[in-house]
């Protein structure tokens, strides 16, 4: 059977910023355009320049970069109506933007057309004509979004197809079929779009959105209906609930549903990008996400890890590595033996299943665990704590003291809080001090800024995450808290754990983890 080739259209710089507490810079941008050009996606819609400077100066700037064979698309709508086009200042600025490839969208559903845009329905089909006549005649490429479309084909089918067939006949190369509400299911999507493929003679695409929870369901139905051009955000969010994961979508199809979307031997990065564009967006990327999430490929019951152990096919659905992630055995009193076990071998050679210190340690991390650490969500803190109990731990520095002084009312209401701090590395004794917008803050930049002077790798170390349970509710203040810190160096994450009745000191145990982890694994100790 041939490969079906499917086209992958990236709108994360415009659908996605839409989402709410989604903002993007224009070096973000062009970054985020940088790694969407590695993975060999085949579209990128980059924005609407006809909305803000921002993308105009976007626009200028990509021109010069190098695409690959990744096309950059300007996004905008039809010309208004009543307007001649030539006259419609966005239609002039989508010309201006200088993309081979433009995306138009316009209305396909009557309500839309008389209640939205207040015109006739024959006013929207020329708007559309004219618009998509309009590129075609200035030597652009044209993909057009029918927005709607599903609800408009299922309350006026004829009118619906009117509209495509008006962008068909004036040149449109693509026909994207749009469940702007999200609110469509996978069945009505495939019959549908099965008609509609059956009708035109372009190549049919689907964007849906995720209102309902069906989003890349919706795709991969219109997929197996006949389309061949899938839209949506690589990490899935956007406007309300979000659009099309595709970083979901693009698995399921090329590893599971035999198509071709992104070149094979890229499949490996899209992990590494789900990540960066996370980190870009100051957004967590969810742990539970498919291929992606850092849970993925996560074994924590005894039988399970027993299983992977033996045949790792016998609990997961790919081997992890084929999109760049890897398989995380959580080490918890649940996990079993072996999964411990071989955790302590990784980093002693020596240590076997029935070694004493085996045993040693696993009772050690069921008091632990018991008293409140949590290591299944902090394997930083379980390495270091192996390698105590391996005697395989050299201390990076030792703190001498900390001293936080908080204001409130804040002067300044970004810095609430300055922390003093004093640690010794070697002979060496470093004081110096910090402010912050709260304790941990304060204390996370003094401690790093301190030894920064011993092991300059530390500046590329930042906290990503931080989160603090309550153990015990019923005593009050008095109960112990845990601390968990997700840190990160840009390209790696690791998440380290502290517990007290003391936020603060719970916080440091757990700051200390994170710099010595990183400090073992460059190496330095």
């Amino acid at each position: 059977m041939e490969q079906r080739n499917i086209e992958i259209l990236d709108t994360t710089l415009r659908d996605g910023a839409q989402g709410e507490g989604i903002s993007f810079s224009l070096e973000d941008k062009l970054n985020i355009t940088r790694k969407l050009i590695k993975l060999g996606v085949s579209f990128v819609e980059a924005g609407n320049p006809a909305s803000n400077p921002k993308d105009i100066q976007y626009f200028q700037r990509v021109s010069g970069m190098d695409t690959d064979q990744t096309n950059i698309c300007a996004f905008g709508a039809t010309r208004k109506k009543e307007i001649p086009v030539e006259e419609d200042q966005n239609v002039r600025s989508l010309l201006d933007a200088g993309t081979s490839w433009v995306v138009i969208f316009g209305k396909s559903w009557d309500l839309h057309v008389r209640d939205v845009l207040r015109t006739t329905l024959e006013e929207n089909l020329a708007m559309i004509r004219d618009t998509v006549s309009f590129f075609r005649a200035h030597g652009r490429h044209v993909i057009f979004d029918a927005e709607h479309f599903f609800d408009g084909f299922k309350n006026a089918p004829e009118y619906a197809l009117q509209a495509l067939k008006a962008a068909e006949e004036a040149g449109a190369e693509r026909l994207c079929l749009c469940d702007t509400n999200g609110a469509c299911f996978p069945e009505e999507i495939a019959e549908i779009t099965g008609k509609v493929v059956a009708q035109v003679r372009v190549p049919v695409g689907i964007h849906v959105h995720n209102d309902v929870g069906c989003a890349v369901a919706n795709s991969m139905a219109a997929v197996a209906a006949g389309a061949t051009h899938v839209q949506g955000t690589y990490i899935g969010f956007g406007e309300r609930c979000g659009n099309a994961n595709l970083s979901t979508i693009i698995a399921n199809l090329q590893l599971k549903k035999g198509c071709r979307c992104i070149p094979p031997e890229r499949m490996v990065r899209l992990t590494k990008t789900a990540r960066y564009i996370a980190e870009m967006t100051n957004l967590a990327l969810p742990a539970s996400m498919p291929y992606v999430g850092k849970s993925a490929f996560a074994h924590k019951g005894g039988m399970h890890v027993d299983g992977i152990y033996k045949n790792s096919i016998s609990f997961e659905h790919i081997p992890p590595e084929t999109v760049g992630n890897t398989r995380n055995i959580l080490v918890s009193e649940f996990a079993g033996r072996t999964a411990i076990a071989n955790k302590i071998m990784a980093l002693d050679g020596t240590v076997t299943r029935n070694s004493q210190v085996t045993g040693e340690i696993i009772e050690k991390l069921k008091e632990l665990e018991y008293e409140g650490y949590a290591f299944e969500s902090a394997a930083a803190s379980f390495e270091i704590f192996a390698r105590k109990q391996l005697g395989k731990y050299h201390p990076a520095f030792t703190l001498l003291y900390f001293k936080t002084l908080g204001e409130q009312p804040a002067v300044e209401a970004e810095r609430s809080c300055s922390v003093m701090i004093k640690v010794q590395v070697g002979d060496t004794i470093e004081m110096t001090s910090a402010e912050g917008d709260g304790p941990v803050h304060a204390l996370d930049v003094a401690l790093r800024k301190a030894l920064e002077v011993f092991y300059p790798v530390l500046a590329q170390v930042r906290l990503y995450d931080y989160k603090v349970r309550v153990m015990e509710t019923r005593v009050g203040t008095a109960a112990k808290v845990r601390v968990l810190i997700e840190s990160t160096d840009g390209v790696n994450y690791w998440t380290t754990v502290g517990l007290s009745t003391d936020i603060l000191e719970a916080s440091w145990q757990a700051l200390r983890d994170s710099l010595e982890y990183k400090l073992i694994h460059e190496g330095l100790i």
